[in-house]
């Protein structure tokens, strides 16, 4: 579905505001509206030789992800189709926050919709910037400990198709290590959850 475009006086990222931006936002424009993402190009002055360029933004809802553990020490991952590379990969559980939710809840939710696991123990890890290239979004990750399965069952939305698969920890290292994982949002989640068990 796509919108007409409309400007807007001022760029809606909060860069703009910043006087040590070494760029000036001059207008921004509405683009399309693809449900999951929504398109804006901002007018972008270069301060260093005052060129103009359109500057593409994708404006989404953050999005949070979860290495989850399970009382024996396994992680629980995912593998699913992703049509940008035409091939499935191999992923921590995790997807889009929508409006209202707490953050936390929405990880637990796809974690239990994408896995039938569940958890109590929850730690933050943080936030990731999604894409900065052109995306406005973060994506938030956790670790959950002493995971259980509660459903046999998946709540897969339509489009989805998943396998679950939980493997032990040092097996998901090695995989790490010979880039079978390369998804860049499970990596930094897995990445973080490892150096903090290896200084403990």
């Amino acid at each position: 579905m796509h919108t007409t475009s409309s400007i807007y006086s001022t760029c809606n990222s909060t860069l703009t505001h910043n006087l040590m931006s070494p760029y000036q936002c001059l207008k921004s424009e509405r683009g399309p509206d693809f449900g999951i993402f929504k398109v804006r190009i901002d007018h972008q002055k270069n301060n260093r030789n005052q060129h103009v360029l359109k500057a593409v933004v994708l404006e989404a809802a953050d999005s949070a992800n979860v290495v989850a553990i399970t009382p024996d020490q396994k992680i629980i991952l995912v593998r699913q189709f992703r049509f940008g590379i035409g091939k499935e990969t191999l992923e921590i559980p995790g997807g889009m926050v929508d409006k209202g939710e707490v953050v936390q809840t929405a990880c637990a939710r796809e974690l239990l919709e994408e896995t039938g696991y569940a958890s109590k123990n929850w730690r933050y890890l943080g936030p990731v910037q999604s894409n900065p290239v052109y995306m406005d979004s973060l994506l938030h990750q956790y670790i959950a400990t002493d995971v259980v399965l509660v459903n046999q069952e998946l709540k897969l939305d339509p489009a989805e198709q998943i396998d679950v698969v939980c493997l032990p920890r040092e097996e998901v290292r090695q995989l790490i290590l010979d880039r079978t994982i390369q998804h860049p949002h499970t990596l930094t989640a897995l990445m973080q959850y490892f150096w903090k068990i290896d200084r403990q």
